[in-house]
This record gives structure tokens, C-alpha cells and sequence, in this order.
């Protein structure tokens, strides 16, 4: 299973049958004062370190329940420079969500998500330098989901990502944390 360093680890981790399982504290989020004007760095993240280009590609399952409950990946080099993806549910329902932090401020997108929400979920980040991809896979089929700039060292630490902004107790699990070799670059 992944191993790593917990930034704001969660109130309950279990590890069972391969699988990472967190259930998110209260009030956790990843958010730097665009728009708000507030500033969150309480949410769950589970850090391992990689120099260079990669890819990691997570699966999750999760019951949303709450506005803003998310779960998914995320690459963090530190409190002003970060971006996480994954679903997250807002407006009663759930959208695949990327939110990339530069220079202390957070810009978020949003797009519908298909899927069954509770999943099993797929997606994947590439580092290609400066540069990451992050796709989604629905239908049996890569999806590109957004193009983002983030200016990084060689060192970052990837890994997998909870939060609960506005309540507590979502269960995530799991099921598949890989990090290794960067895909082969495309355009898209």
C-alpha cells in the first residue's frame, strides 16, 4: 500500500484487505484566499515524495454527502503552491474538480462527473516539468480534464487527498495508489 507522510492526518486511517481507508475530521479543507478571502490548509493529505516527471494515477470509492466533501490526489510543494483534483460534491451533486494553487491563491474548475459518484473513481496526474495533465477515466477511456501550470522543484510529494469543508465523516477508500514513470507526452 502507499506509504507517505501524512500533512493533517485524518482522525481515523485504516489500512484493510489493500486498501488506504480515511474518514476526514471536521471543517478540513485546501483553499487559498481567492474569492473567499480565506485561507485552509487543514485537509488530509498523504505525501510521498518523487523527483522529476510522473504520474499517479488513484481509484476511490466515497459516499458524498455533505457540500464540498472531496476525495482524490494531489501534488503539494508547499502552503502557497499546491494543486488537488478528484470529485467533489457541490450544488447537490457530484463534479470532477481541480483546484491549483500559485502564489497563495487557489483558482478552481469544475465539470460534470457521469459517473456513479460513490464510485470506484480513476484519475491520473502527469508532471511533464512545469506542466501537469489531469485525466479522468470514464467509459474505459482517458479523459482530459485540464491543462494547469505550476511552478515546482524537482522534489514534490504526490499521493492521495480528503476533505470535508463543511461537516466531517466521509469514508474514503482507496483502492489503487500508483505513482511511477511519466506517461508519454501527447497533445491533446
Amino acid at each position: 500500500m502507499f506509504e507517505g507522510r501524512w500533512l493533517n492526518e485524518p482522525p481515523h486511517v485504516r489500512h484493510e484487505g489493500g486498501a488506504l481507508i480515511v474518514r476526514t475530521g471536521r471543517e478540513t479543507d485546501w483553499w487559498n484566499n481567492t474569492f473567499y478571502g480565506f485561507l485552509h490548509l487543514s485537509g488530509h493529505f498523504l505525501g510521498r515524495e518523487a523527483q522529476g516527471d510522473a504520474t499517479l494515477v488513484v481509484t476511490f470509492s466515497a459516499s458524498f454527502t455533505q457540500q464540498y466533501d472531496q476525495a482524490g490526489a494531489m501534488i503539494h510543494v508547499d502552503d502557497r503552491t499546491w494543486m488537488k483534483c478528484g470529485i467533489e460534491f457541490t450544488e447537490g451533486t457530484a463534479k470532477f474538480s481541480v483546484v491549483v494553487t500559485r502564489n497563495d491563491q487557489s483558482d478552481w474548475s469544475v465539470r460534470p462527473w457521469h459517473g456513479d459518484p460513490h464510485g470506484p473513481v480513476t484519475l491520473r496526474v502527469t508532471r511533464h516539468a512545469e506542466a501537469l495533465r489531469i485525466d479522468v477515466l470514464e467509459d474505459g477511456a482517458w479523459h482530459l480534464v485540464r491543462l494547469a501550470f505550476l511552478p515546482m522543484p524537482a522534489t514534490v510529494s504526490w499521493g492521495p487527498m480528503a476533505c470535508s469543508p463543511s461537516g466531517e465523516g466521509l469514508e474514503v477508500r482507496f483502492t489503487r495508489l500508483e505513482l511511477g514513470s511519466a506517461i508519454e507526452r501527447e497533445m491533446v
